[in-house]
């Protein structure tokens, strides 16, 4: 497991941002922990920041030209593929980052810009180019990104989160 690119990456980068909350002596820890995650940041091309909120069971099931604004929230159980940009627009009635719900897919190549809402259990498309808010559910894809049918993510995301699963 720990060969995997992605499980190294969200691995330092939890580490950094655990320490960086501790008042303890183990916050000297936060220097050398911070420079192994910028070092995998550099060398998989993921850019997370550590301060962007991330609900437990992320996943990066492929690495590659992923970037994350730190404004943004990623709910549990949500999985992020290569080339995903979760960025910030910066003018318009959308200024802002993106919040992503829960037990949501994210294809390769997605983009995913500027204050939108991706509501729980959605599956958004390869190369889709997400501008406004999803519903519940939704499975999306195109550009702009519009919903295609309402099946949602079953099947598409890998759960981590081990504590919240259901018999």
């Amino acid at each position: 497991m720990m060969e995997c690119p992605g499980f190294q990456f969200v691995f330092w980068l939890r580490l950094v941002a655990w320490l960086r909350t501790e008042r303890s002596l183990l916050r000297v820890l936060h220097l050398p922990a911070g420079l192994m995650k910028r070092h995998l940041s550099y060398k998989y091309g993921i850019s997370i920041p550590a301060s962007t909120q991330i609900g437990p069971g992320f996943y990066v099931g492929h690495f590659g030209g992923i970037v994350v604004n730190e404004a943004s929230t990623i709910g549990s159980n949500c999985n992020i593929s290569q080339g995903v940009t979760l960025g910030q627009a910066n003018r318009g009635g959308r200024r802002g980052a993106p919040t992503i719900g829960d037990s949501v897919y994210i294809g390769p190549g997605a983009k995913i810009v500027g204050r939108v809402h991706v509501g729980s259990n959605v599956a958004i498309g390869a190369n889709a180019v997400v501008t406004g808010d999803v519903p519940d559910n939704a499975v999306v894809g195109g550009i702009p990104a519009r919903v295609l049918s309402y099946e949602g993510s079953a099947g598409y995301v890998n759960r981590t989160d081990y504590s919240i699963l259901t018999p």
